[in-house]
Formats: structure tokens, C-alpha cells, sequence
């Protein structure tokens, strides 16, 4: 008499690795690593590859006409860079440089096109990137409109230590000069290094070779109300 057949075990998903993936698949990728300070592509450049950024932190700014600088944003380790030119963008609209040392990977616009049209893990990696980006683009704006300056660094500070997204209290890899965070929250130095100070006094922040953020500075976001719970929690 035959045996039933035994369940098979289950097994935890094999979580994507995009940089594990384009290292075997993009077989036109180029690795590069850049010092802190230097280009990696600027505004008016033609939008021919996406790059994936392995290590450090990219500042990504903007000069209009009159030629005013605007920083829009930094990116981290894990995310993409310049994918916009998969949705049929033909010039750079922003320039991106390495704000610490920092590793890409750069793949040409017409394989990752293919990569995305063979590869459903990545074409659902780029795909989640693209829109948790448009949703941070949205929370940028109405923070902006609505906030006061103390509610947008701190906010700022929670994005850039990657809270919510570790079990732990982020840190800040390399370091943001004050005059960078002055001009992506749209206001001066002065009134950054005023609230720095100010967070720091509080237990919100601490300056140890590189800024680390508690948890605790939150409750600036939610209750603009700093000394409402205890500091470092």
C-alpha cells in the first residue's frame, strides 16, 4: 500500500535583491564609485541609463533660469536613480552628485527596458521604487505648504535616518551639511542650526562623528509639542 504524499515544507520567499540581480543580468551594467563632491550626471545630460545605488548618499539638485540652486532630495543605498528616463524622459532634469562616497551600478536605458519586460521581480522592484518616490514627492509639497520650519526638519531628519524602516533608531551615514538640509526644507542656516541646537538639547538628536535620530523627535512631527514624551526614547 502506497504512503500519502507528505506535505512539502513551507518555505519563506527569497527576498529581491536588485543588486544581486543586475550583477547576474544586466550583463552591460557598469559599477562605479564616486569621491564625495563628484557628478554623477547634471541637468541637461541626456537620460540614456538608470543607475542603482549600492553604497552611500546622492544628492539630487536643481538650478532654474536665474540660476538659483534648489536641493530636491538625497537618496540612499537600495535605491534607484535617474529611472525616469524608462518613462520616455530624454534630458536630465536635475543634477545628482555624491554627497559621501558613494557605489552605483549604471545600466544602459534599452536593458533595463528588456530586464523589466523578462523580469516580473524586477519590474515589480522599479515599479514599488517609482511610486513609494511619487508618494514622497506628495508628502514633500503639502510639508512644505502647511508645515511650520521645526515640523519640516524634523521630518526631513526622520526621512534621511530611514525611521520606520529599521527595528532600531536611524543614523545618518556621512554627514548633511546644514546648509544642504536649509535648502530642502526652503528656509536659512541660521534657523536650521537654531533647531539643531534646539533638538539636541532636547535628546532628539546627538552629534557623535555622525547625527544620530531618536525616535522621540517624532513627536515634533505629530504634536509639534517637543517636551511631551521623554527624550532618547
Amino acid at each position: 500500500m502506497s504512503k500519502p504524499d507528505q506535505p512539502v515544507p513551507a518555505t519563506r520567499a527569497t527576498r529581491f535583491d536588485p543588486a544581486a540581480f543586475l550583477e547576474a543580468e544586466a550583463n552591460e551594467s557598469v559599477v562605479s564609485t564616486y569621491a564625495k563632491g563628484r557628478v554623477i550626471f547634471a541637468q541637461g545630460d541626456a537620460a540614456d541609463s538608470v543607475f542603482y545605488i549600492k553604497k552611500g548618499q546622492v544628492k539630487i539638485a536643481v538650478v532654474s533660469y536665474e540660476g538659483k540652486d534648489a536641493v530636491v532630495g538625497i537618496l540612499g543605498p537600495g535605491e534607484l536613480l535617474g529611472e525616469r528616463c524608462l518613462s520616455g524622459q530624454q534630458t536630465r532634469v536635475a543634477t545628482a552628485s555624491s554627497l559621501t562616497e558613494c557605489t552605483t551600478t549604471k545600466v544602459p536605458k534599452s536593458q533595463a527596458q528588456n530586464l523589466l519586460q523578462k523580469y516580473p521581480e524586477f519590474s515589480q522592484f522599479v515599479i514599488s521604487s517609482v511610486l513609494a518616490r511619487s508618494a514622497r514627492i506628495e508628502e514633500d509639497l503639502i510639508d512644505q505648504l502647511f508645515n511650520s520650519t521645526e515640523r519640516r526638519l524634523a521630518r526631513l531628519l526622520l526621512l534621511l535616518a530611514k525611521f520606520g524602516q529599521e527595528d532600531r533608531p536611524g543614523s545618518m551615514v556621512g554627514k548633511v551639511s546644514q546648509e544642504v538640509l536649509a535648502e530642502m526644507i526652503g528656509t536659512t542656516r541660521s534657523r536650521v542650526s537654531y533647531f539643531m541646537n534646539k533638538f539636541r538639547r532636547l535628546g532628539f538628536i546627538n552629534y557623535n562623528g555622525k547625527l544620530e535620530v531618536y525616535r522621540s523627535l517624532l513627536s515634533v512631527v505629530l504634536n509639534d509639542i517637543p517636551g511631551s514624551v521623554t527624550p532618547r526614547e
